[in-house]
C-alpha cells in the first residue's frame, strides 16, 4: 500500500468518525455510511472496505453508548460492506454514469443506502440479541424505530449527497472531466 492509499483512508476515516462524534446526539442519523461508501466508489472496494473497517474500529471502541466486542466486530465487518459496494459500483459505473445518468444514479445510489442499512441493521439487532440473550424478534421490534430512522436517513443522505459529492471529488482527485447533466 503507497502512502497516497495511506493518506486517502486516514481522511476518510477522520472525516467518518469526526461527523459520527459531532452527531452523537443524533440517533441513527450520521453520514459515516455514506463516507464509507464514497470512498470505495472512488478509491475501489478494498479502500472502502478499510475505511468502513477502520472507522468503525476507532469509533465503536471509543463508542460514547459503550463497548461491546461482539457488537464491535459486526459493525466493523456491516460498515465494511458500504465501502464494498460503492467500489463495484464505482468500477462499474466510473464516471460515465456521472455525467449522463444523474437522475438514475441519485435512484439507485438512494436505493443502495436504504437496503444496505436494511441489512445494517438486521446483522446489529441479530448481534444483540445473541450478546443480551433475547430472541431475534424481540431485538428487531425493539431496534425497528432506531432502524427505520437509520434506512430512511441514509435513503434521504445517498439519494441527495452521494452523486455531487463522488462529482466534486472524482474531479478533485481523480482528475475527472465532467459534461454537464
Amino acid at each position: 500500500m503507497n502512502t497516497v492509499k495511506i493518506a486517502i483512508i486516514t481522511t476518510f476515516c477522520a472525516l467518518s468518525i469526526g461527523t459520527d462524534y459531532a452527531l452523537v446526539g443524533v440517533t441513527n442519523v450520521k453520514p459515516m455510511d455514506l463516507i464509507v461508501f464514497i470512498g470505495g466508489f472512488l478509491f475501489g472496494p478494498a479502500v472502502g472496505s478499510l475505511i468502513g473497517v477502520f472507522s468503525w474500529s476507532i469509533y465503536g471502541a471509543l463508542n460514547p453508548l459503550g463497548f461491546e466486542p461482539r457488537i464491535w466486530l459486526v459493525t466493523m465487518f456491516a460498515e465494511s460492506v458500504y465501502g464494498v459496494t460503492g467500489g463495484i459500483l464505482g468500477r462499474a459505473l466510473g464516471t460515465t454514469g456521472l455525467s449522463s445518468q444523474r437522475l438514475r444514479l441519485i435512484v439507485l445510489f438512494a436505493t443502495m443506502g436504504f437496503l444496505l442499512t436494511v441489512l445494517y441493521d438486521l446483522a446489529t439487532n441479530i448481534v444483540y440479541a445473541s450478546v443480551f440473550n433475547i430472541p431475534v424478534i424481540t431485538a428487531i421490534f425493539i431496534g425497528a424505530p432506531f432502524a427505520v430512522v437509520h434506512e430512511v436517513a441514509n435513503f434521504v443522505m445517498f439519494g441527495v449527497l452521494s452523486v455531487p459529492t463522488i462529482a466534486a471529488l472524482g474531479k478533485v482527485v481523480k482528475g475527472w472531466q465532467l459534461r454537464p447533466a
